[in-house]
C-alpha cells in the first residue's frame, strides 16, 4: 500500500478505533492546504504545529495529528480479515465509474470476493423490498439475463428485488456485485459474488450508508432496472430519482401502471414491458406513456 493511500485510511476511516475521521469537505480542505503550501506530492510529515502554521484551529490540528499517528492500524485492521481487501480511491483497481459521483465518490471500499468483477461491464438491479408477484418475476429475468448476456448483476442484496434477481443470476451461472451498507464481514464467501461497503468492514447499519450504498449501485451500472418503485419514499425512490437528476446512468423501469413507475418516466426513466428480451438491446430513447 501506497503512502498517500495508507493516509487516506487513517484520515478517513475508523479502522476499528473510537476515533473520528474526517469528512470528505474537511479531507478536501485539509488536502488542498497542504498542497497549496508543499506542492502535490508531497508526503512529509504533518505536524500539529505545521497545521497551526497554516491556519487550522488547535482542536483540528491534533485531531488530524491524532488520526495519521497510528501507522500501524490500516495493516492491523486489515490483517485481523484476511479475506477482506481495500481499494481507495486513489489505488490504480478502483472503478472508474465511481467518479462520476464527484465529492460523494467514496474514498475507500472494503472488497470481499473476487475484486476483477469490479472491471467487468454491469447492470443494477432494484426495487422493492415488498414485491408484487409481477415484480418479483421481473427482478428473476432481470438477473437471468444478466447472466446469459455477460454482464455482472449489481444490487443492494437487501430482502425482496435485490435478492430474488442476485440468487437468479448466480444460479444462471452469472456474477454478482453485492454493495452492503451493513458489516461486511458477516457477509459469506460466495463463488462468483463480491461484496462492497465503504466506511469500514465492520461498520453497522446506518440510513447514511444505506442512502449512499442505493448511489453506489446506480453509479457502478452502465444501466439501471427498477423491479417496483414506491413513490415516493424509501430507497429505489430516492437512488432513481438521483440517478436520473444526475445522469448517472439510464434507467428502465418495469411498466406496472403504478404511480412511482409514471414518476420516475416523468424524470427520464424508459418504461419496459415484463417480458424484456436482452439487456444489451435496450437503448435510454424516451418511450410515450401510450407505448
Amino acid at each position: 500500500m501506497r503512502e498517500a493511500e495508507r493516509g487516506l485510511l487513517l484520515l478517513r476511516c475508523r479502522l476499528g478505533e473510537a476515533v473520528h475521521p474526517l469528512s470528505q469537505r474537511e479531507y478536501t480542505q485539509l488536502r488542498a492546504v497542504l498542497e497549496g503550501a508543499r506542492g502535490e506530492g508531497d508526503d512529509s510529515e504533518v505536524s500539529p504545529e505545521l497545521l497551526r502554521d497554516l491556519g487550522f484551529e488547535r482542536e483540528m490540528a491534533e485531531r488530524i495529528s491524532g488520526l495519521l499517528n497510528r501507522p500501524q492500524q490500516p495493516k492491523r485492521y486489515l490483517e485481523a480479515q484476511p479475506d477482506i481487501s481495500v481499494l481507495t480511491r486513489i489505488s490504480p483497481d478502483f472503478p472508474r465509474r465511481l467518479r462520476s459521483l464527484g465529492q460523494e465518490c467514496p474514498p475507500v471500499l472494503f472488497c470481499k470476493g473476487d475484486l476483477c468483477l469490479l472491471q467487468r461491464p454491469c447492470i443494477a438491479l432494484v426495487g422493492s423490498r415488498l414485491l408484487f408477484e409481477r415484480g418479483g418475476r421481473f427482478a428473476q429475468r432481470i438477473g437471468t439475463l444478466a447472466a446469459k448476456e455477460g454482464y455482472v448483476l449489481v444490487s443492494g442484496n437487501a430482502a425482496g428485488a435485490d435478492r430474488m434477481a442476485q440468487e437468479a443470476c448466480l444460479r444462471s451461472g452469472g456474477s454478482v456485485i453485492s454493495v452492503v451498507p451493513d458489516a461486511l464481514q458477516n457477509c459469506p464467501l460466495r463463488e462468483r459474488q463480491l461484496f462492497l461497503c465503504d466506511e469500514g468492514y465492520d461498520c453497522t447499519f446506518t440510513a447514511s450508508r444505506a442512502l449512499r450504498r442505493n448511489h453506489l449501485i446506480h453509479a457502478l451500472a452502465e444501466k439501471v432496472f427498477v423491479a417496483q418503485c414506491p413513490k415516493p419514499s424509501g430507497g429505489t425512490w430516492s437512488g432513481a430519482e438521483d440517478n436520473l437528476n444526475r445522469g448517472l446512468s439510464p434507467v428502465y423501469v418495469l411498466d406496472d401502471g403504478s404511480d412511482g413507475a409514471r414518476a420516475l418516466w416523468e424524470l427520464g426513466a424508459v418504461l419496459v414491458k415484463d417480458d424484456v428480451a436482452s439487456l444489451r438491446e435496450q437503448s435510454p430513447s424516451q418511450l410515450s406513456i401510450f407505448d
